[in-house]
């Protein structure tokens, strides 16, 4: 980027990297831009309505349960839409049977040698390309491997 500059101004250094930073952030933000996604469809209002009447109705029910009614009645409405609308009127979840015993953490703890966690990134470099790394990271040492990069993620 600092070849597009004009000889003068690299001579006397004028301009600062924070300058140079920002040109490139300006340039990556025109280059990247996508028009705004419009999302899914609100939910209707009988919907929203009828949700919130079986969860107060029936206090022992979770979003899964009033969802599953729901889908018994013919309306198709997502498990994430139904536990929104539960939290925005104020019914969290339901109570648990049984109690956490931490079962889960010592799964995982146990299992911590043997466990790998792993990634895709990608990073934009100063040329304006696009550069895709795979990254691996050990869980019990948490020690980071990135066994390759490429510029083309759909090359063989």
């Amino acid at each position: 980027m600092t070849r597009l500059i004009p000889q003068a101004l690299r001579e006397r250094r004028i301009v600062s990297p924070r300058t140079l930073l920002a040109w490139h952030r300006r340039l990556v933000k025109q280059k990247w831009t996508r028009p705004p996604s419009t999302g899914r469809p609100p939910l209707p209002e009988e919907i929203r309505n009828l949700i919130i009447r079986l969860g107060t109705d029936n206090p022992r029910w979770g979003f899964r349960r009033v969802h599953g009614e729901l889908r018994r009645l013919g309306h198709k409405v997502s498990p994430a839409a139904v536990r929104r609308v539960l939290r925005a009127a104020g019914l969290g979840p339901t109570p648990r049977r049984r109690p956490a015993r931490g079962e889960r953490a010592a799964f995982l703890k146990a299992q911590a040698s043997g466990l790998l966690a792993t990634d895709l990134f990608h990073v934009d470099t100063i040329s304006l390309q696009s550069l895709y790394a795979l990254f691996i990271m050990e869980v019990r040492t948490r020690t980071i491997h990135i066994p390759g990069a490429t510029a083309h993620p759909t090359a063989a």
